[in-house]
């Protein structure tokens, strides 16, 4: 069965934007950013790709990526309609309209539809985000996987944007690097 990763950078506080909800106060750079580029270069949406060298690198964890609007947005905002189309793409919303036939807009409940995803045959599905969105798949997260920047932010989108209630994931392991990031990955227990 496939596992769904909720792969997402985040600050020390646990935000992963700020409450307007942008996040390019994450920097991208030095080690975090070969180690991303290497294990995860699928995580790079197209318009960055080429700069990156990413082109015909093949995808190496995922085949499917699952956004919430505020995720899509700031991708429609400049007119890229596909942004990960290298992968599968899926944006969970009760309220935007399909503005590209190769990025389904899901009104669904998501966690069915995620029940369903997982069954089928293929790599793994990557949680891009947003903080609702993961709130609500909680139930079906298999790894956690935090880019952690030494940023403290104080307000934003946190972490998971939803009701209070414990769920228990075991460490997999925590690399540290020269810029004060971390890459801490977790099982669901």
């Amino acid at each position: 069965m496939r596992e769904l990763t909720y792969l997402v950078a985040a600050t020390l506080d646990g935000y992963i934007a700020a409450p307007d909800g942008s996040f390019g106060f994450f920097p991208f750079e030095g080690e975090i950013r070969s180690a991303i580029l290497a294990e995860y270069p699928e995580t790079m949406p197209v318009h960055a790709r080429g700069p990156l060298g990413l082109d015909g690198v093949p995808n190496r964890c995922f085949d499917t990526v699952l956004m919430g609007r505020a995720t899509y947005e700031p991708a429609l905002s400049v007119g890229v309609t596909s942004p990960y189309a290298h992968l599968r793409q899926y944006v969970f919303s009760r309220t935007l309209s399909q503005a590209d036939p190769a990025v389904p807009v899901v009104a669904e409940d998501p966690v069915p539809f995620v029940q369903r995803l997982k069954k089928e045959d293929g790599a793994g599905i990557w949680l891009c985000g947003g903080g609702k969105l993961a709130a609500a798949l909680l139930p079906e997260i298999d790894r956690l996987v935090v880019k952690r920047h030494p940023l403290v932010i104080g307000s934003g989108v946190p972490l998971f944007d939803g009701p209070f209630g414990p769920v228990r994931f075991a460490p997999e392991g925590t690399r540290a690097f020269a810029g004060g990031e971390t890459i801490e990955a977790y099982r669901r227990v």
